[in-house]
Parts: structure tokens; C-alpha cells; sequence
């Protein structure tokens, strides 16, 4: 089984949003990302860690998330902060496609690998709204991490997926790499950063655990094979 992952796809199938004006990376990107898929099987693992559509609402997201269906493979996806259709998730559940599993400060185990998932929030926001939102998303992914807790057997692989970068814009520890740590995670997988211009490492790797940038423009479009 083979674990990939890729994010911020920013979908609008049936009311197209052209992405190309944010430079010539996005030109053909999903026919890219589907190429980069091709050898994956209907036993591996696609990991799409949030920003998934532009829609705004659930029944407008639906053809977005049927087409994330047709990836070969089980595909786990979290919420990104663009995803705003993404509101109740039993109601997100209740409308993905076969195979497609939705994360929400929980967790689901596909074979001997447990994926974790939340949003997150910018370590960089110290106003007084962005230290509320990231003290409750600390609490979000604890949850999600305990609830993996009680799932692992020995030997099982740990991946938890933030939409939000991990570590501060200087890639110094925070909170989050460090509750990572604290649970043993194995690997995590994060996007949110564009742009040309976006200072970011693909893989950083600290102690013990790989953290994996997976925003598609960032990665040229090819999904990223998780170790």
C-alpha cells in the first residue's frame, strides 16, 4: 500500500474558476495531479489535506467531491479555510462518494495506518483573535490525537493532516509540531502556502517526524509519495 498526498486543488468543476491567473503553474494543473496518479492503486492511499473546492455551499461542492472520488485509491480529506461549504460533517459525510473519508478532529484507520485531522490556524496571527482560534484548534487536534490513541496497535504508521503550516513562517517549533511529537506521530501533511514567492521547505524533517508541504502549486502538481 502507498500513501500520497496533495492539497489546495481549489476546485470548481461545474462553475469554473480559472486558476491560471495565479501564474502559469496552475496551467493544466488538475490533468497534471491526475497524472501523477496514475500508478496508484485501488489499495493506496490519497491524503488531500483542505482547500478543496471554491464552492459555498455542500449541494454546489458535490461535483468537486465527486471528482476527488475518481482518484484511484481510498481518499482521506480534511477542511481547508477556503473550504466553506464544509459546514456539518455528518452532512459532508452523508455526500462523498465511495472511498472518499472525511476528517474532523478525529481520525480513520485504513489497514495498519491511522490519519488524524484538523484544520489548524496560523502560528503567525498573534491578534487576539487568532490566539483564541489557535488555542481552540490546539484542543482540536488533541482530540484527534487521542482518538488515534485508542485505535494504535504496535507497529501501526501515524499521519495527521493540518491545513495550516505546523511551524511559525521562521519554521521554528510550535505548539502543534510539538503536541506532534508528544503522540508519536510519524509523518504530517500540510498546505496552505502559494505563491512563487512562498519561502518553504517540501520535507522538513525534526525530530524523528517528516512534515511534508503538499500545496499542489508548490510541488509542481505531482502528488507526493509519503514514506
Amino acid at each position: 500500500m502507498k500513501i500520497y498526498a496533495i492539497s489546495d486543488l481549489h476546485l470548481s468543476i461545474n462553475n469554473p474558476k480559472p486558476m491560471d491567473i495565479f501564474g502559469a503553474v496552475w496551467d493544466n494543473y488538475l490533468i497534471e495531479i491526475e497524472n501523477s496518479l496514475a500508478d496508484a492503486s485501488a489499495d493506496d492511499i490519497v491524503l488531500l489535506a483542505g482547500d478543496l473546492s471554491w464552492a459555498m455551499t455542500l449541494d454546489a461542492a458535490v461535483p468537486d467531491l465527486e471528482y476527488i472520488g475518481r482518484f484511484p485509491g481510498k481518499k482521506v480529506i480534511i477542511r481547508g479555510n477556503h473550504d466553506y461549504w464544509w459546514k456539518s460533517i455528518s452532512a459532508v459525510r452523508a455526500a462523498l462518494p465511495e472511498n472518499v473519508f472525511a476528517v474532523q478532529n478525529d481520525c480513520v484507520k485504513i489497514g495498519g495506518t491511522i490519519i488524524c485531522g484538523s484544520r489548524g490556524w496560523s502560528a503567525d496571527d498573534r491578534t487576539e483573535d487568532g490566539n483564541r482560534l489557535y488555542a481552540r484548534e490546539l484542543l482540536r487536534i488533541e482530540m484527534s490525537l487521542k482518538a488515534a490513541e485508542k485505535l494504535r496497535t504496535d507497529g501501526d504508521k501515524l499521519i495527521f493532516m493540518i491545513h495550516y503550516p505546523p511551524f511559525n513562517a521562521r519554521l521554528e517549533d510550535t505548539p502543534v509540531s510539538q503536541m506532534m511529537e508528544r503522540f508519536g506521530v510519524d509523518a504530517v501533511v500540510y498546505g496552505h502556502l502559494h505563491g512563487k514567492n512562498c519561502y518553504s521547505k517540501k520535507i522538513i524533517v525534526r525530530n524523528g517526524i517528516k512534515y511534508y508541504l503538499t500545496s499542489c502549486d508548490q510541488i509542481s502538481n505531482r502528488a507526493v509519495l509519503i514514506d
